[in-house]
C-alpha cells in the first residue's frame, strides 16, 4: 500500500514533467535561466537570495540541517486517524509551523525548531510564496548543498494554512519502534521501511537539544556529508556518552562526541527494519534513490497533488559524493550489533590513525 502511494507520487511528477513539457516546452528566466514551467522562474531570485542569506553562500551547514528537518516537522503534523474521530488533524505539507509559529514551537517535540522558523519567516514574508511552499523549497535547497545527496522533487501550489497543527504527532526519540511506525504510516501511508529511508536526513543532521550540554553534536562523525556512515555507525556497539549521561530518548555512542538517538539506536535493530537499514551501509545509490522517493511523499503530505507545479528543475544539482563506506578508525566488523538475520554486514575497510571522534557542529 505505502509502495504503491511512493510508486504513483514518482508517476505524477513524471507524468507533470511531461505535460509541462507538451505545454509549455524550455521557458528562458528573466536571470536567463531555463526551466520545463516558466510558472517557476519567480523561484529563481528567491533561490540565489536564500543561497547567500541563509545558507551562507550553498554552504551544507547548521542553517541547512535545520531547513531539513523544518520539512518534517511541519509536514508530519497530519493525522487521518484524528480527522476520522471528528477532530482537526492538521494539514500536513501546509506551512503551519511558520504561519502559527507561536503554537507549534511551544510544542515540546519541536524544540529548538524556532531558530530556522525565524530564519526562514523574513523570506516568506518577502516573496509571494507560500509558507508551505518555502519550507519545502528551503530543505531542497539546502539539502543540495550536501556533498552526496539527492537532487529532490519540489512543487509549488500549497495553499496557506488554516490552522495550527495538532500537538503530539511529531515522533520523539524516546518512543518505541511500534508507536513511531504507526505514526509514520497515519501521516503518510509509510511503511517500515520507508520510515528507514526517511532517516537517510540523520546523515547531515545534529541535535541540539537531546543533550542540551552539547549543541549541535552530529548523528555520525561526517555530518557536512548525505552519506552511508550514519547507517554503519548506529549499527556499532554504544560505548560512550558524548555529554550528560542517561538524557531521555539517548543512548551511548561509539564515537566520542557522536549523539545517538534511542529511536535510531531501535530502529537499526528491529526485525521490522533493521535488514532494510543495514542495506544502505554500503549503498549510496540506494539510499539516493529511495530517500528522494520517500521525500517526494513526504513534502505533498496533505496536499492535493494534482493542483501542483513541477518545478524540480530550480532545484540546484548537488555536489558529487565524497569518501567511501568506511568503519571510524578505531572500529571493524567485530564492533557491529547484528540484527539482520538474513544478510550478513558487509566487511568494510577501517580509517587509520587514532580513534575517531567528532566536535559539534554550530548551530544556527
Amino acid at each position: 500500500m505505502a509502495f504503491s502511494v511512493l510508486a504513483s507520487l514518482v508517476s505524477l511528477l513524471a507524468a507533470l514533467q511531461a505535460a509541462n513539457g507538451a505545454i509549455t516546452r524550455k521557458a528562458t528566466c528573466p536571470d536567463g535561466s531555463t526551466v520545463t514551467n516558466e510558472a517557476c522562474c519567480f523561484l529563481f531570485p528567491i533561490l540565489e537570495d536564500i543561497q547567500a542569506n541563509l545558507f551562507e553562500g550553498s554552504q551544507c551547514g547548521a542553517e541547512a540541517h535545520e531547513s531539513l528537518r523544518l520539512t518534517f516537522h511541519d509536514a508530519i503534523g497530519f493525522s487521518p486517524a484524528l480527522t476520522a474521530e471528528g477532530q482537526f488533524g492538521g494539514g500536513g505539507a501546509d506551512g503551519s509551523i511558520i504561519t502559527f509559529a507561536s503554537t507549534e514551537t511551544a510544542y515540546a517535540a519541536n524544540a529548538g525548531i524556532d531558530e530556522i522558523v525565524n530564519l526562514q519567516a523574513p523570506f516568506v514574508a518577502k516573496y509571494n510564496i507560500s509558507a508551505g511552499d518555502f519550507i519545502q523549497f528551503a530543505g531542497a535547497v539546502g539539502l543540495s548543498n550536501c556533498p552526496g545527496a539527492p537532487q529532490l522533487d519540489f512543487v509549488i501550489g500549497r495553499p496557506a494554512a488554516t490552522a495550527a497543527a495538532p500537538d503530539g504527532l511529531v515522533p520523539e526519540p524516546f518512543d518505541n519502534v511500534t508507536s513511531i511506525l504507526a505514526r509514520f504510516n497515519d501521516a503518510g501511508g509509510f511503511d517500515p521501511q520507508h520510515v528507514v529511508w526517511l532517516l537517510s536526513s540523520h546523515s547531515v543532521a545534529a541535535a541540539s537539544f537531546v543533550d542540551p550540554t552539547i549543541p549541535g553534536s552530529p548523528f555520525d562523525s561526517t555530518p557536512g556529508n548525505f552519506d552511508t556512515q550514519f547507517f554503519i555507525e548506529t549499527q556499532l556497539t554504544g560505548t560512550l556518552w558524548p555529554g550528560t549521561v542517561g538524557n531521555p530518548g539517548e543512548v551511548e555512542s561509539p564515537i566520542a562526541g557522536e549523539i545517538r538517538l534511542q529511536s535510531d539506536f531501535l530502529l537499526a535493530r528491529d526485525n521490522r527494519t533493521a535488514c532494510e537499514w543495514q542495506s544502505f551501509a554500503d549503498d549510496l545509490s540506494r539510499q539516493q534513490t529511495l530517500f528522494k522517493a520517500a521525500m517526494s511523499t513526504l513534502a505533498t503530505i496533505g496536499q492535493d497533488t494534482a493542483t501542483l507545479t513541477d518545478c524540480s528543475d530550480v532545484i540546484p544539482v548537488p555536489p558529487a559524493a565524497e569518501g567511501t563506506p568506511h568503519f571510524p578508525a578505531g572500529l571493524t566488523n567485530a564492533d557491529v550489533d547484528q540484527a539482520c538475520t538474513t544478510a550478513a554486514f558487509p566487511t568494510l575497510s577501517t580509517d587509520p590513525g587514532p580513534a575517531t571522534s567528532v566536535a559539534p557542529v554550530p548551530t544556527p
